[in-house]
């Protein structure tokens, strides 16, 4: 997808200052030649005015969200709270009219993904899961390959994905939405529906808490799907481990290697190997820049009308299948999922390649904590 030359331009609020909006979502929305930043919102009003001096936009705090709703100086919402946040700002935002991408998981229950879908449909603003790896264009190649049938029947998806994140960052007491699951684990669960094109029907799951560490949840998961024409995808996530990220996909005429494959960033390239009939070859588009990409891609969707493919449907469900690993590894039984027709899925022309943008350190952040060891 091409950036043409827009005279209008979609106007972004940004709900929660954190590490993901300051370092990566407002760096890149420069890159979206039809969008631009208008507003901030946090509720540390010291915060606040470090934010507003630096991105000289306004900054609201939380309690005066309504007022800014319905100001008429914003088009659409970057929604990026913590996740069991997400119903509370999201619904609001969308009964309000107004348009939003909001940060994966789209919730922490099937209800809040339902309710936030009503708000969408009662409100009639467009929502987008931010799913980014949507818009780049190495993985939408890969999906395409896929459905295309150069690997073959698809019978196999192996991932793992994992950092140390430090006791002190304040998902350490969060329970298991604050985890590695819903956070690393919420990648290989819609890679490999996207890939396989189907939805997992069997959920299985094991976990382990690192002895001397105060986590409250499982801070290494392994999970087993089960899908119904008999493949098998399986995944590792970990909160206490050395940076590491893969996935391999097997088919019974050729097999996918990629590394990275979820990682974001101004030197991150995914870039996937595939072996055929005894074959090595290489592909990647090389580094691009993904929140920019993705946010083009919707304010592309609010002006031309269009409905964006990882949509509020596409979030739940994922959410669905989060929820069957938490209650498998609190019962230790795998979990059966209701059957759900596949559905179109990631298109060709969702790829936006734009030259990516450097990054803010860890220390020129705002009122923001690590999240991770490097």
């Amino acid at each position: 997808m091409n950036q043409p030359i827009h005279d209008t331009k979609i106007r972004y609020a940004v709900i929660g200052c954190g590490q993901i909006s300051q370092q990566s979502f407002i760096p890149g929305i420069e890159r979206a030649a039809n969008s631009t930043l208008a507003a901030l919102v946090t509720g540390d009003m010291k915060k606040a005015e470090a934010l507003e001096a630096r991105y000289s936009v306004p900054v609201w705090h939380y309690d005066d969200l309504p007022e800014l709703l319905a100001s008429g100086e914003i088009d659409a919402v970057y929604l990026a709270t913590p996740n069991g946040l997400h119903r509370q700002y999201a619904v609001p935002v969308l009964e309000a009219g107004l348009h939003l991408l909001l940060e994966k998981p789209m919730a922490t229950s099937v209800e809040d993904c339902e309710a936030i879908l009503q708000a969408q449909r009662s409100g009639g603003g467009k929502l987008m899961i931010a799913y980014r790896l949507h818009c780049e264009p190495t993985t939408v190649e890969l999906v395409s390959r896929c459905r295309e049938g150069d690997f073959g029947t698809l019978v196999g998806f192996s991932s793992v994905f994992g950092q140390d994140v430090p006791q002190s960052n304040h998902r350490a007491r969060g329970g298991y939405w604050s985890g590695p699951v819903p956070d690393l684990g919420n990648y290989p669960i819609n890679a490999v529906r996207h890939l396989f094109g189907a939805e997992p029907l069997e959920v299985t799951a094991v976990g382990t808490r690192t002895p001397g560490r105060d986590f409250n949840f499982d801070d290494t998961v392994s999970v087993v799907l089960r899908f119904s024409d008999g493949q098998i995808a399986d995944f590792m996530v970990s909160y206490a481990s050395a940076a590491v990220e893969g996935m391999s996909l097997f088919g019974n005429k050729g097999s996918v290697k990629v590394d990275p494959c979820y990682a974001f960033g101004p030197s991150a390239a995914i870039t996937y190997s595939t072996l055929i009939d005894g074959k090595k070859e290489q592909h990647t588009y090389g580094p691009v820049e993904q929140f920019g990409g993705e946010t083009f891609y919707f304010s592309e969707c609010i002006l031309n009308d269009r409905n964006p493919e990882p949509d509020g449907e596409e979030g739940l469900r994922d959410v669905r299948v989060l929820v069957a690993v938490e209650e498998a590894l609190r019962t230790g039984k795998s979990q059966s999922l209701p059957p759900l027709a596949a559905r179109k899925g990631i298109e060709q022309d969702q790829m936006v390649i734009l030259p990516p943008v450097e990054q803010p350190s860890e220390s020129d952040l705002i009122g923001v904590m690590a999240q991770a060891v490097s």
